[in-house]
């Protein structure tokens, strides 16, 4: 990379910089909509899956929504930041659920910068980011989500080079379960509709220009997939039990592949997409309620 770009922001003011607070009327369509967009109601047969995607039905919310409720857009792109953006790659991902998401009604989400961690000139930087979402009329706090994002073209700027945190293990013996979830061709289309607009996930020349053959699903979408199978296996799909989340990105995924989730029962996972053998997502935790937990909530 050019230096120009390597130095395009400094700390202070990318820490500074301010993300507009959002506020989303949350509908029964966009809880629907963001289910399918994950893979929920594949198997029509299956009641547990229709209670997240049939409006007909007493609907629960889907707690991995919590990553797009009042999501404030591809912020990255606005050249105030400095933020080489077509060099965005999303690293890692948590979500702490602090009541169970409503499938309908008024959100609202601050997003803010939390720390950044230079790699070095040529060698990208680190970018921790946090969403709080509320029930926009009772204030009682819903989810946080917290980011990593790798800035692959802003490293050198004078920033600290820590401190980051390191990433939890899954145990050495074999999986207790492994569950196979397959995504279509034009799932990362039907996820753009979150309000993740990027366009590396719908556009050929952009996706080229960030070094793929082709778009390449976005990193939330498989994040909703993979919480989908634990929702699944450690949840028996109660959504109330949900609590906490947290994985590391470690290669895309394209639409129309096969992600096969491995799931330990002390809540430990990752993902590998079996078509190419690649390990997609890694350093994966989750926490689940016992069953009686959940229903006290």
């Amino acid at each position: 990379m050019t230096g120009h770009l390597d130095m395009a922001f400094t700390y202070e003011s990318l820490m500074s910089h301010h993300i507009p607070e959002v506020r989303q009327r949350l509908s029964k369509r966009d809880s629907v909509l963001y289910a399918l967009s994950v893979g929920f109601g594949q198997d029509p047969l299956d009641t547990s899956q229709l209670e997240f995607v049939d409006a007909h039905r007493h609907l629960k919310a889907v707690p991995m929504m919590s990553v797009v409720l009042a999501h404030p857009g591809f912020w990255m792109a606005d050249p105030a930041t400095g933020i080489d953006a077509v060099r965005v790659v999303h690293g890692e991902q948590r979500i702490a659920m602090h009541r169970p998401l409503p499938v309908e009604g008024e959100v609202i989400g601050t997003t803010r910068i939390t720390g950044l961690v230079d790699k070095g000139e040529g060698r990208g930087a680190l970018m921790y980011s946090e969403k709080v979402v509320r029930d926009a009329e009772t204030g009682t706090l819903l989810a946080t989500t917290k980011s990593t994002t790798f800035l692959r073209g802003n490293g050198g700027f004078g920033g600290p080079p820590g401190p980051v945190a390191e990433p939890h293990s899954p145990p050495e013996t074999p999986p207790d379960s492994v569950v196979e979830m397959p995504t279509r061709p034009e799932q990362a289309l039907y996820y753009r509709l979150n309000g993740d607009d990027n366009p590396l996930h719908a556009d050929p020349a952009v996706a080229a220009r960030a070094g793929f053959p082709r778009p390449i699903l976005h990193g939330l979408c498989t994040l909703g997939i993979v919480g989908h199978a634990l929702l699944r296996v450690l949840g028996d799909y109660d959504s109330a039990r949900f609590r906490e989340l947290a994985m590391r990105f470690s290669a895309p995924v394209y639409p129309g592949e096969t992600v096969r989730v491995e799931i330990w029962r002390d809540g430990s996972f990752r993902a590998r997409v079996p078509e190419r053998d690649v390990v997609v997502i890694n350093n994966g935790r989750a926490v689940f309620a016992a069953p009686e937990e959940g229903a006290a909530r």
